[in-house]
């Protein structure tokens, strides 16, 4: 088998369904499964999948275990040659696998791959290309400097060589996962992709990132920006330089300060912020199909126009709500409209295909939404 595609799941069944979806359409000229692993939803995820999805690899934990444990524990059973590691609140282009392994392919020494990712309001999210986050940068980082942090060495387009990925998606041999021990337990959840990434290049790896295929990661699902976050996050964090860097009473006494100080300031400035998502003016629903235009009016109580994928070079598409029927349009083309559309106050939704809801999110750090129509 060529690709085993991990995912693992924590309550959040309707953006697990639209994720299933699109990876089923990029796999289909692929020797490939989908392993959902669950950690104890309390949502209908698992009946979901058991109901829609019968022939998935369905793995249910009675307890959360964290997000290395659960994942360690859907590789055992992975077949592929080649693993992804997936968020459940991504949806991937129809190009994405067949790009990313034919780049994998074409470069000697790599380790793990990352691609574009972008959030629901169609703009670049910059983890997806880092570099390593030393003490040094990290506390720059946290003081407000972003510049040695991210890899900006790289454009969002282009590909190449970068320290740090990102768990979202993650791309690798089973056999390069397997060789350094895949996700340290150590870390419940944040950090991992960061010690996995770190522990790839001590291998003798080269960790790469392409950006020519699109992932969309609604990234608000997974990063909620409450008291365990920042508990969570930068707990991860002093894990990491314990592990990796020497010991040193300065460097520690400075990073637990560090730590410290952007708990509270982070914690502080989620309080005072306050963004309100644009008022639209209209609705578009990208469709061909009227009787599901009708029962989305009805059930929105919204007056919806039907647009073409090509609208948008005759008509200025501007404060307005855009849904996207991925019956009628591919997510590769969703993605560059997206892109494209992003700064003109506008609003994004997807049908997934064959579904009865609608879901987006209009800020990368709060939860998206599903309307069931």
């Amino acid at each position: 088998m060529k690709l085993s595609v991990v995912i693992l799941n924590y309550n959040v069944r309707y953006f697990l369904e639209q994720c299933i979806l699109s990876v089923q359409k990029a796999i289909e000229n692929i020797d490939a499964e989908i392993i959902i692993i669950d950690n104890d939803s309390k949502d209908d995820s698992c009946e979901m999948i058991r109901a829609q999805f019968p022939k998935l690899t369905l793995i249910e934990n009675k307890v959360n275990v964290g997000f290395s444990k659960a994942n360690n524990q859907a590789v055992e059973v992975a077949k592929g040659e080649y693993l992804c590691i997936l968020n459940p609140d991504t949806a991937v282009a129809e190009d994405t696998f067949t790009q990313a392994i034919k780049y994998y392919e074409s470069v000697e020494n790599i380790g793990a791959l990352g691609v574009y990712l972008m959030d629901g309001t169609g703009n670049f999210l910059p983890e997806s290309k880092r570099n390593l986050p030393t003490p040094k940068v990290s506390l720059l980082k946290l003081t407000g400097f972003h510049k040695k942090y991210y890899a900006s060495h790289l454009s969002e387009t282009s590909q190449g060589e970068a320290e740090v990925l990102v768990g979202a998606f993650m791309l690798l041999k089973r056999s390069i996962y397997e060789e350094v021990g895949g996700f340290d337990e150590d870390y419940f959840m944040y950090g991992e992709d960061i010690d996995l990434s770190y522990k790839i290049t001590k291998a003798g790896y080269k960790n790469h990132y392409l950006g020519s295929t699109t992932v969309l990661h609604y990234k608000g699902e997974s990063t909620q920006k409450n008291d365990a976050y920042f508990e969570r996050f930068y707990g991860a964090m002093q894990i990491f330089y314990k592990k990796h860097f020497n010991k040193n009473i300065l460097l520690e006494g400075s990073v637990n300060a560090g730590v410290a100080l952007a708990k509270k300031a982070r914690r502080f400035s989620s309080e005072e912020k306050l963004i309100s998502s644009p008022k639209t003016e209209r609705s578009y629903f990208f469709t061909e199909n009227i009787e599901l235009l009708e029962k989305l009016s009805a059930a929105t109580s919204t007056v919806f126009q039907m647009a073409s994928k090509h609208v948008h070079s005759q008509v200025v598409l501007s404060n307005s709500l855009l849904v996207f029927d991925a019956e009628y349009i591919s997510y590769e083309e969703i993605f560059i409209l997206m892109k494209q559309l992003k700064d003109k106050d506008n609003l994004f939704r997807i049908r997934p295909f064959g579904c009865n809801f609608i879901i987006g999110s209009d800020q990368s750090d709060e939860k998206g939404g599903v309307i069931v129509f």
